[in-house]
């Protein structure tokens, strides 16, 4: 199936990973990961990430724009009765393939959107020095997708 056609279950499997990672490559050609907390996919194949502090990736992207966001469930329940039952109810993760455009302005509906997910740690000591000061997107179009396969406990998901 394409990345179109499975696009509504890599949105779950994303949400419920809750942070991610990017990998990108360096000045060197080395590929380094960062991990991303404020990844936001839309309906389109599309996403966004908060690019707040993140230098070195945002410098990365900004000379090749190809990335690598994989999404993995760590929770650590879900992992428990996958690992009961000797299945996994849900996808474990995804791995996404694309380019990241150039940082922007975040736009109102970003921000509700990030504010909405930091609404209680924000309220914190740290939570509001981390999450507080958010203004810069970056856009990701995503081109390809590979799932996180674990044999034998999911050979009823990803068609």
């Amino acid at each position: 199936m394409t990345l179109e056609q499975n696009w509504n279950r890599i949105r779950e499997t994303v949400s419920r990973a809750g942070h991610c990672a990017i990998a990108s490559i360096d000045e060197h050609g080395a590929p380094t990961i960062a991990p991303i907390g404020t990844v936001f996919l839309r309906d389109d194949t599309t996403g966004f990430y908060f690019d707040q502090y993140a230098q070195a990736l945002g410098r990365n992207l900004d000379r090749d724009p190809r990335v690598c966001l994989m999404a993995v469930d760590g929770r650590p329940l879900y992992w428990f009765r996958s690992l009961l039952t000797a299945r996994f109810p849900s996808p474990p993760g995804v791995r996404l393939y694309g380019t990241a455009g150039p940082a922007r302005p975040a736009t109102e509906d970003e921000m509700r959107q990030v504010r909405a997910r930091v609404r209680i740690p924000v309220r914190l000591k740290g939570g509001a020095l981390l999450w507080s000061d958010f203004s810069q997107v970056r856009d990701i179009t995503f081109t390809d997708y590979r799932p996180v396969r674990y044999p034998h406990m999911m050979s009823h998901l990803w068609q």
